[in-house]
């Protein structure tokens, strides 16, 4: 009884909810041609799977690895067999939170053990391609954590070793998995919010990104995130899920990048910068304005997608319209006499409007309360879809199944984050290289 109570509750409750609340959106079969890669762990699916559970070993096990295992705890048909990391502290962490997985400092002799089905990587950049090939090498199902490469060279190599591979991989492209952005984007998709014109990210905070070091010699080991040689920066941290849900927006890759990127505020050593901008233009002309840094927090994080008749407000599951005809009578009798005021002054002219964001009502765009990040934690947070993405790789790793367009969108977001390092760091536009193009890009 306590096993049954157990699996009616966690991830699994909620991916059973997730994907039922997605039939009012799409209905049985479409739901496959609009989100194509939750084909791979529909309710049905995970029934057949019964009590079978996929043996999981964590490469990397700080604070990010240590923010998966508290959800593997909570999927029924997970089981982490194995930690590895070179660094004592974290695995010891790690260790406490599941004492009965084995423990070993070479994710190497991790791959050779017959007994794990999959491996999930939360390590430092540098290192995501390379586990990743040696993984699939293995023939090891594998989830890593985004970005999915360092460099552009590197992303090639791992999109094509997927294609020649029959192993599940995923990258931690959470916002695919998140009911507010699916139900967002279908909206988007239906014309809602009309033709699609502009989009417009940011990701602010006010933090130096460092975390405190107990030896000298361990400053790149724990701040990896300062430093070219593991990282890529905001671009790579931050940028790499919203140029995904920009893409997903246009149902198109963007041409060409411009941009600017400084240390503006944090000079302490560090080598990435802590302030960009990059614009990227689409062949019809439409852009992404993306922008972060770390000194302010005031905006928060948005991913906007903006149409001619309205606006999306991804991140908190709400859409603006232009002209809002279901506001109440009394509001649009005050609109009416403030428009015949400002209308009545010469100088303000006939056609004039209020401008002021304040005037959108808001719909959202699900039913029920809406989780929504204010992308200020470094770690992770509750019900963003990162649970529902992991619960998704435990039950590929049962049946073998991939999930389709999770890592050919995790290619196209890290490249064009990659590609907006370039842009920045030699300062002139940038056309899309031909070389990492794949078939899966529309220009």
């Amino acid at each position: 009884m306590k096993r049954e109570r157990q699996e009616e509750s966690g991830v699994d409750l909620n991916l059973r909810r997730f994907i039922k609340n997605l039939g009012y959106i799409a209905g049985g079969a479409a739901l496959a041609a609009t989100v194509p890669w939750l084909s791979a762990c529909t309710p049905e699916k995970l029934q057949e799977i019964g009590r079978r559970r996929a043996r999981v070993a964590l490469i990397g096990t700080g604070s990010r690895g240590q923010y998966h295992i508290h959800n593997l705890k909570l999927i029924p048909h997970a089981q982490i067999v194995a930690l590895c990391d070179t660094y004592a502290p974290n695995l010891e962490a790690a260790h406490a939170l599941c004492p009965e997985a084995r423990v070993c400092t070479d994710y190497r002799r991790l791959l050779e053990d017959k007994e794990i089905d999959g491996v999930i990587i939360s390590t430092p950049l540098n290192m995501h391609a390379p586990i990743t090939l040696d993984a699939l090498a293995a023939g090891k199902h594998v989830f890593c954590e985004k970005a999915m490469a360092l460099t552009l060279d590197e992303c090639k190599a791992v999109y094509e070793a997927y294609q020649r591979t029959d192993r599940a991989l995923y990258f931690c492209m959470q916002r695919m998995y998140d009911e507010k952005y699916i139900r967002g984007m279908q909206l988007i998709h239906s014309g809602l919010i009309g033709e699609v014109v502009g989009m417009r990210c940011h990701w602010f905070r006010n933090a130096d990104w460092r975390r405190p070091v107990p030896s000298p010699e361990l400053e790149r080991t724990i701040n990896w995130r300062l430093y070219r040689e593991f990282s890529g920066g905001l671009m790579t941290e931050l940028a790499c899920h919203q140029l995904e849900v920009c893409n997903w927006a246009a149902k198109k890759m963007p041409q060409t990048i411009v941009g600017m990127g400084d240390i503006v505020y944090w000079r302490d050593g560090r080598e990435v910068w802590d302030s960009v901008n990059v614009t990227y233009r689409y062949s019809d002309g439409r852009k992404i304005a993306y922008e972060s840094l770390i000194s302010n927090k005031y905006n928060g994080m948005e991913d906007q997608i903006l149409g001619n008749l309205g606006t999306m407000d991804m991140t908190r599951g709400l859409y603006y319209l232009e002209e809002d005809r279901s506001q109440s009578g009394v509001r649009q009798l005050i609109g009416q006499v403030r428009d015949r005021v400002f209308a009545s002054i010469p100088a303000a002219g006939p056609s004039w409007r209020p401008e002021l964001r304040s005037e959108y009502m808001p719909h959202p765009v699900i039913e029920g309360a809406v989780h929504v990040n204010g992308g200020q934690n470094m770690i992770g947070v509750d019900e963003d879809g990162s649970d529902v993405i992991l619960s998704a790789f435990c039950q590929s790793c049962i049946t073998g199944e991939k999930a389709e367009n999770v890592v050919e969108e995790a290619y196209c977001s890290t490249v064009l984050c990659l590609l907006g390092n370039r842009a920045m760091e030699e300062r002139r536009f940038i056309e899309f290289p031909d070389e990492y193009k794949i078939p899966y890009m529309k220009f």
